[in-house]
């Protein structure tokens, strides 16, 4: 009797535990979140960071399967950390803000490749290119919050960003994104 009782509380406890480790995040607080970047420019590495975008969030951790995101990046929000940098960004040879003010990512998968991390598939639009892009991404649950970290690596050719006299820039070619979005569970 005793030994029933027993398997039965390990039983009860596993499926409160599994239960318990089931989250959905819906909304996405910008204001908690981040996306940064950083580039190696004439041998110095540089930080930069987008100050507006906005971003949709449907994530399951049980179905991630069925995970959809969507993030709009203000370009005109960009701080390269100088205002010269700052300026000559949204110039036709970079980002051409006036007629391609928003950089858009779109998912089209998501799969769990561990406990907490999945690859990322989707389609980013820059400057009016899109592209297919995987990005890992790791969730690091914090108590009804949760924080999805991930990076990926632009090729600024892929998206003719500095163009023109910058095609042969002391700007490199790879620009590390990283992004932090913090959103709260459901």
């Amino acid at each position: 009797m005793r030994a029933r009782f027993t398997a039965v509380a390990l039983f009860a406890c596993l499926g409160v535990m599994s239960v318990a480790q089931a989250a959905e995040y819906t909304r996405v607080n910008t204001a908690a979140s981040q996306i940064s970047f950083t580039y190696n420019q004439m041998g110095s590495r540089v930080y930069g960071t987008f100050g507006r975008f906005e971003a949709t969030l449907d994530f399951d951790t049980l179905n991630p399967a069925n995970a959809r995101t969507t993030l709009r990046i203000d370009l005109n929000s960009i701080d390269a950390g100088s205002e010269d940098a700052n300026t000559e960004l949204v110039k036709p040879a970079w980002f051409d803000t006036q007629r391609f003010p928003v950089a858009v990512f779109e998912s089209t998968g998501f799969r769990q490749i561990e406990p907490n991390r999945y690859l990322l598939t989707g389609r980013l639009t820059v400057k009016g290119m899109t592209r297919d892009v995987q990005v890992p991404v790791q969730l690091k649950p914090d108590n009804a919050i949760g924080i999805f970290d991930g990076e990926l690596v632009l090729k600024r050719d892929d998206f003719a960003l500095g163009a023109g006299e910058w095609a042969d820039s002391v700007v490199s070619n790879e620009i590390d994104i990283k992004f932090k979005v913090v959103a709260p569970q459901q």
